[in-house]
């Protein structure tokens, strides 16, 4: 399979609504304190929230830490079919 069709999979924790730990991530294309974009192999994750700090960020490792009040995570861009389909596979 050539590397560009290769996903990376990734693994979000989110602790208490106070800390993000995102594994998988390829960069992190723009932030602020309202909002982190965060991009992952299939698609954008949009974390917002108020007093969002990036405390950790390796993307040789792609490892993210975030945190602050986060109120929302969405994914744009995901081709891989709704979030319920994905949880009960």
């Amino acid at each position: 399979m050539p590397e560009a069709m290769m996903k990376k999979p990734h693994i979000l924790t989110l602790d208490n609504r106070k800390l993000l730990t995102l594994s998988g991530v390829e960069d992190v294309p723009g932030f602020d304190e309202q909002t982190i974009n965060v991009k992952l192999s299939d698609a954008t994750l949009v974390v917002k929230g108020s007093g969002l700090h990036i405390s950790k960020l390796s993307l040789e490792s792609g490892d993210v830490v975030i945190d602050g009040l986060i109120t929302s995570l969405q994914y744009l861009g995901a081709s891989t079919g709704s979030l319920r389909s994905r949880l009960f596979r």
